[in-house]
């Protein structure tokens, strides 16, 4: 079975494409905005223009906008292509990063909104130990962090706790490293993991 893992929740921005679980292409960069002009034509410069039997897609947390293109993508060629779509947890996919450079459990420490870190840790298995939160800076440094901490703000929260330095990876999700990631974290339900409320409000009455 071929399968194309899309990326799109942080400002980096990757595909892949799988072959019987074995990587045969894939592209990754760190473009900060712009997901919606550079995803389709990164996906187009795959094998066979990503043409895959099924499509896994990130769903966050992270950029609320990133997020919603990556769907609205997976969900387009799953219809063009008539093959299923399934959903993953991006902080579950920094953990699997962690994993593949020798980490056994692993706290993930990413950016998040208004000043404040998406953080969960996940075990040998790269299961969840834990619900996501998101925490400020000064919250996610009172928590007790794992053997490992990775993600965009690992070095910031390993220099708040004094974790060791080799302790640290410092990452953004990649799509490459799809194959990592269990199973049994792959969800038919694409509901955005957006990790905080929504910053507007409903006017009260």
């Amino acid at each position: 079975m071929r399968l194309l893992a899309i990326e799109t929740a942080t400002e980096a921005c990757s595909v892949a494409l799988f072959d019987e679980g074995r990587p045969i292409g894939g592209f990754h960069e760190t473009i900060g905005r712009g997901h919606a002009e550079k995803l389709v034509p990164m996906i187009a410069r795959l094998k066979n223009r990503g043409r895959a039997d099924m499509v896994c897609v990130s769903l966050g947390p992270g950029s609320f906008t990133g997020v919603r293109i990556g769907l609205a993508t997976a969900r387009a060629l799953a219809i063009a292509w008539n093959v299923p779509v399934r959903g993953y947890p991006t902080l579950a996919l920094v953990a699997a990063i962690a994993r593949n450079q020798g980490a056994s459990d692993v706290t993930v420490c990413m950016n998040g909104g208004h000043g404040e870190w998406f953080v969960q840790d996940f075990g040998s298995d790269g299961l969840p130990l834990c619900e996501l939160s998101s925490l400020t800076p000064e919250h996610a440094a009172q928590r007790a962090a794992r053997a490992t901490i990775a993600g965009s703000r690992a070095g910031d929260l390993a220099t708040m706790i004094g974790h060791p330095d080799d302790r640290v990876v410092t990452a953004l999700p990649d799509a490459s490293c799809f194959g990592a990631l269990p199973e049994a974290l792959l969800t038919d339900q694409l509901s955005p993991l957006y990790g905080r409320g929504p910053d507007a409000k409903l006017p009260t009455r």
